[in-house]
């Protein structure tokens, strides 16, 4: 895909339909094949020389080219005009109070300057803005011997103040961005890394102190960090109580109206967060939150996050017994478009596993089918870990359709590509899983034993069930099923329920 349909591909209907007018109405000449080509380049249909031959009768490609560039500057122009008269409104608004503040400084009309600085103030502060609120600062510093009214002592401590305020989000900035880089190299290149202790190093060395919330753009950043951390470890308990006290905090100090894009994503990070930990009554709370802030500032943000919404509200209906719900959820957005690779491929290996758990054994494998890209290229969209879960799930499909050989197929291929990766990130455990799982297919009446089960239980480094990852009971549900004869969803929602007696009763 080319930059100027991918972008083209970020548009929403109503955006559409705004960009057309705004070319109408640029436009000076007739002839103007923009328009036109923006419609068939929306159609996603016909290739560039069929799209060139549509426009011209023949292949002239000069012509064509040169329109597709001049497109691609008015996306480009469109774009940025629409972000100054949304995103930026409130930067723009505090960047004319502080021009006309130094236009009547200059006129020594010093007490409409210095109201004019207050109302500034007020505007950047509201939201975080610690680069005007320094400038502002500054500029009432700068001609505070005129105007004796002012407190330069208060004014310096508040500059003074500011300035840590923005160090520190500078600082977390750096932190964020190396953070995120050491992920990709976890996640998205397989790299064996002390994940734990590059955190603690690189917070260190920054001097962050996780306490330090001053935004919902900072309290993102530090949850998104934290969240990297339980990800890694598999840990979500530990950092769920930091996810809420957190927010709370900040809730009950800044506007929420502020900010809304960092807003909806610490409500998703905290209800995913809930989800992992069993607690779907609360997971469902903080996601009804979410849906408010995504729906709320003329829905500017719902399109962004819909897909993600939607997933977690049908991974809590499947996990608290509500499997046929989450299922109409998915459906109807299993093949939608969407800029979002990742969050795609879990709507689709979750709707896969939910068929397989319901044993819809034919619409699964429909859905493995459409898996037509090979594991390295899933690797680079959605990460090793998506990959080795999307692996597993095959190799236990194949198993239960009675597919022995593939299964065996697709078990050869995972030992070769990703045994060595488990053993140096010691997850041993998914390599004893399968283990067993070959042992089951080879011979089947074992399973049942007193024997196969007492290896079973011995075979494993178990963690208490409230404290073990959601994702892991599910491929473990399965094994236990086969051991108890017992249905693959009942097993599961047993498991579920036994974890969350057992938090209660911690």
């Amino acid at each position: 895909m080319t930059e100027l349909n991918t972008i083209i591909s970020t548009f929403s209907t109503e955006e559409q339909q705004k960009f057309i007018s705004y070319l109408a109405k640029k436009n000076k000449r007739n002839d103007t094949k923009n328009v036109a080509l923006f419609k068939l380049l929306l159609k996603k249909e016909q290739n560039s020389n069929t799209i060139c031959k549509t426009l011209y009768g023949s292949q002239k490609k000069d012509a064509y080219h040169a329109l597709r560039k001049r497109l691609y500057e008015s996306l480009i122009d469109f774009t940025a005009n629409q972000s100054l008269q949304e995103e930026n409104s409130t930067d723009m608004q505090i960047i004319k109070y502080i021009l006309a503040a130094k236009s009547f400084l200059q006129q020594k009309h010093f007490k409409i300057a210095y109201k004019i600085l207050d109302k500034a103030e007020k505007l950047a502060k509201a939201h975080d803005l610690f680069p005007f609120l320094n400038e502002i600062y500054n500029t009432q510093i700068q001609f505070a011997h005129a105007y004796p009214s002012v407190d330069i002592d208060s004014l310096s401590l508040k500059l003074k103040n500011n300035q840590k305020n923005s160090l520190l989000e500078d600082e977390l900035n750096i932190v964020y961005a190396k953070i995120k880089t050491t992920l990709n190299s976890i996640s998205y290149q397989a790299k064996v890394l002390d994940f734990q202790t590059i955190l603690n190093n690189t917070l260190k060395a920054h001097k962050i102190n996780l306490n330090a919330i001053i935004s919902f753009k900072a309290l993102y950043q530090l949850i998104t960090i934290s969240s990297i951390s339980a990800f890694i470890t598999k840990d979500y308990l530990k950092i769920e109580p930091f996810l809420i006290s957190n927010y709370q905090s900040i809730l009950a100090n800044k506007n929420t109206e502020k900010q809304g894009y960092y807003h909806i994503q610490i409500l998703y990070a905290i209800a995913n967060t809930l989800f992992r930990n069993k607690k779907f009554k609360e997971s469902l709370f903080y996601l009804d939150l979410m849906l408010q802030q995504m729906i709320s500032h003329k829905r500017k943000y719902y399109n962004t996050f819909k897909l993600k919404y939607l997933l977690l509200k049908a991974l809590n209906a499947n996990y608290n017994n509500q499997q046929d719900l989450a299922i109409e959820i998915l459906e109807p957005i299993i093949y939608k478009k969407h800029q979002d690779t990742e969050v795609l491929l879990d709507i689709h290996l979750s709707l896969l596993v939910f068929h397989f758990q319901k044993n819809n054994l034919k619409k699964a494998h429909n859905l493995l089918s459409k898996f037509n890209h090979s594991d390295q290229w899933y690797k680079e969209k959605a990460g090793i870990e998506w990959v080795i879960k999307k692996n597993l799930v095959e190799i236990l499909l194949h198993i239960e359709s009675q597919n022995i050989n593939l299964a065996e197929s697709k078990l050869r291929s995972f030992k070769r590509s990703y045994y060595p990766y488990l053993e140096d990130i010691n997850q041993k455990r998914v390599i004893t899983y399968l283990s067993f799982v070959e042992m089951y297919y080879k011979n089947p009446e074992q399973v049942t034993s007193e024997a196969f089960k007492n290896k079973v239980e011995h075979a494993f480094d178990w963690l208490e069930t409230h404290k073990e990852d959601i994702f892991v009971i599910s491929f473990y549900s399965w094994l236990k099923s086969k051991m108890n004869n017992e249905d693959l969803y009942k097993t599961t929602l047993k498991l579920i329920t036994q974890a969350q007696q057992e938090f209660n009763d911690t």
